[in-house]
């Protein structure tokens, strides 16, 4: 029988109120507040922890993904770069989404979908595979990256000095942890699909225990709200800052990508080294950036730039040519120090070019330092595909001669370290 009028206004009515409901307890949900109540800046570095120690869990398992999906290293070099395509796609986009949402309905959602979105990849069966599952994960990263580091900015001005620094070197820290919890869960013989589903819950745990109490910093005030364009043309000066941040930003990529497959392909090492060359990387990164500061303001930006492009230099030669397993791990510990501050040190300097707009100007670097970032490294397995996995760190020496070549383009000031 055909409803009456009056049953289909109550069915209306029903339908409206359901869904009413169902969006009050959502809200409900996201406005309630639970876990530590820490202060701003230790919820900022809490906050890039807990995203990077997702990050961290997969990059010490892709020797077993790559054995369980038979392929080279060239075709896994492709999968890798479905989050190279998703972050771009992600960072162009998502900020005015981002902002309808809100910052902590996105924060609390995004960082446990990464985990999940991380262990769905884990099953691909093949390259394409892996980059159509890998392309999500890296949509969701270029959400969490707008917002952490909006909310470092926002929460640096509000309190009265810069933590940027640190909180990068939290990041660096999480990715250490998740490293060496990785190379231990390899050496057991779990499988990666296993180990990256049991992430998600100790994530989520995660979260909440250190994000429940997360309020959006209020946005800085006296400046200007003219947005950057989506694409911001780069200018000879930016173009140096590039040349200086390029090889730090490759070789970076390169061990997060290569340094576990690299230990097993040319020592045959134990498992847990492999994953450990990984994370050993990151916790050498993670320390100079946490004490990088005091020196950048007594020695100036240039100097420092160019000892760490110099010990960065040192250690790809030491992977490079490396007899033993240990003189390898040296090395990777070297590519930690030397790629750690390259890049900040470079967005300050960008910041404060008087050619353009400041937002303008560092637009422009981020993009094409990030591109560079996120699709160097994965294509390095065509490298490594054709002449050897060593080749794909070989190739940064010539980078990293033409980053001391163009150091000077940070600055030989010291940087001021308050902010005003």
């Amino acid at each position: 029988m055909p409803l009456t009028e009056d049953q289909i206004y109550k069915r209306k009515f029903y339908e409206d109120y359901r869904k009413s409901r169902n969006a009050q307890l959502l809200s409900d949900f996201f406005s309630m507040k639970f876990g530590l109540d820490l202060p701003p800046q230790q919820r900022v570095y809490a906050g890039f922890f807990v995203y990077s120690f997702c990050m961290g869990s997969l990059p010490p398992r892709l020797p077993d993904l790559q054995r369980m999906m038979q392929t080279k290293e060239g075709l896994l070099g492709f999968g890798l770069i479905g989050v190279a395509a998703g972050t771009l796609v992600s960072l162009g986009l998502s900020g005015p989404i981002l902002e309808r949402i809100g910052y902590r309905r996105s924060i609390l959602t995004l960082i446990p979908l990464l985990a999940l979105l991380y262990a769905i990849a884990s099953f691909a069966g093949g390259p394409l595979a892996f980059f159509l599952l890998l392309f999500p994960v890296g949509i969701v990263i270029g959400g969490i990256e707008i917002i952490l580091n909006l909310e470092a900015d926002r929460t640096e001005h509000m309190i009265g000095h810069r933590i940027m620094n640190r909180a990068h070197a939290f990041w660096s820290f999480g990715f250490f942890s998740a490293g060496i919890i990785s190379a231990l869960v390899a050496q057991s013989g779990l499988s990666p699909q296993i180990h990256l589903l049991l992430m998600v819950p100790l994530v989520i745990v995660g979260v909440a225990l250190i994000l429940g109490r997360f309020d959006p910093a209020p946005h800085r005030t006296g400046t200007s709200d003219e947005k950057p364009p989506q694409v911001a043309v780069p200018t000879m000066a930016i173009m140096a800052l590039v040349a200086v941040t390029l090889s730090a930003m490759i070789m970076e990529g390169a061990g997060i990508d290569w340094a576990a497959i690299y230990m097993r392909d040319v020592f045959a090492v134990l498992p847990f080294l492999s994953g450990f060359a990984v994370a050993l990387g990151a916790g050498a990164q993670a320390v100079t950036r946490f004490f990088a500061d005091p020196f950048v303001e007594r020695y100036s930006p240039t100097a420092v730039s160019r000892v760490l492009l110099g010990v960065l230099g040192v250690g790809v030669l030491l992977v490079f040519f490396a007899p033993s397993d240990w003189l390898a791990l040296v090395g990777f510990a070297l590519m930690g120090v030397g790629t750690s501050v390259i890049f900040p040190l470079a967005m300050s300097a960008a910041a404060q070019l008087t050619d353009r707009p400041a937002p303008t100007n560092v637009a422009s670097l981020a993009q094409i330092s990030f591109v560079a970032f996120l699709l160097g490294p994965p294509l390095l397995g065509y490298v490594a595909e054709h002449f050897g996995i060593r080749w794909s760190f070989g190739v940064g020496l010539p980078l990293v001669i033409l980053s001391i070549v163009c150091a000077r383009a940070v600055g030989t000031k010291p940087l001021k370290h308050e902010v005003e």
